[in-house]
């Protein structure tokens, strides 16, 4: 199950960059919800606020480090956080891994100005929700651990 829904994460995020590709000039925005969401047609060379712009083999590294570490971790876990975390990463490094090897940038279109926050993709938006449940595991597993401590 890991694989498919993996896969539907990879597939969703490169139909969505494909579309703002090829039917947005490049900083074009649309409005999605007035002036908080809007679909901006953007690209980053690097991370979020494009720190470490121009590292493009750095990420394609890290993105394959990621994606042998699910693959290996994936056969381990049993938290069913965990199990749900990893599809999510896995899509969001590959979506991403594909973009920086094809183009050398990764296209970003989720614009959400509420603060100075980063525009993002949809495997940006899979990678962050895994962190949110794998801390949200280890957040568990440690009171856990505390309560069987007391």
């Amino acid at each position: 199950m890991l694989y498919v829904w993996a896969i539907l994460v990879v597939i969703l995020d490169q139909i969505t960059k494909y579309l703002v590709k090829t039917r947005m000039v490049f900083g074009e925005s649309i409005p999605v919800l007035g002036d908080f969401l809007l679909i901006t047609s953007h690209r980053n060379q690097g991370a979020a606020w494009g720190v470490f712009a121009g590292q493009r083999w750095l990420f394609v590294l890290i993105a394959i480090a990621v994606i042998i570490g699910v693959v290996y971790y994936s056969r381990r876990v049993k938290s069913p956080l965990i199990r749900a975390a990893l599809p999510l990463l896995l899509g969001g490094a590959v979506g991403n891994l594909i973009d920086r090897i094809l183009y050398g940038e990764v296209v970003d279109f989720l614009d959400v100005r509420v603060i100075n926050y980063p525009i993002f993709n949809l495997a940006d938006s899979a990678i962050v929700i895994a962190i949110c449940l794998i801390l949200l595991d280890t957040w568990r597993e440690y009171r856990q651990e505390r309560v069987k401590g007391e």
